[in-house]
């Protein structure tokens, strides 16, 4: 199950069930148990009716509202990422380049 398709895509598993939902919802809209089953029941069918490898198929399910507008203007707000390692304390720092 997947709800980003660039991703399924390039892992290329065996097959794979996607739906357009915000990441973390991929098994459906939270507290709609009925949908959920739905979704998970239509994923585990493709182990029987998916008939060539690497396929994806599309579930049919959509979003309630829209929703891929407002998650591109949300902002990154993690620490800064850095090609190097980091360290909390000389400490570690020093640790690490013993081993």
């Amino acid at each position: 199950m997947s709800s980003s398709w660039s991703i399924t895509a390039s892992a290329n598993p065996p097959r794979a069930a996607f739906l357009d939902y915000p990441l973390g919802h991929t098994a459906g809209q939270p507290n709609e148990l009925a949908q959920q089953i739905e979704i998970a029941t239509a994923a585990l069918q493709l182990v029987e009716t998916a008939t060539e490898p690497g396929q994806i198929h599309v579930l049919p399910h959509q979003w309630p509202t829209p929703w891929k507008a407002k998650a591109r203007e949300l902002s990154d707000k993690r620490s800064e990422r850095f090609d190097t390692p980091q360290y909390e304390r000389a400490d570690d720092e020093r640790a690490a380049a013993a081993t």
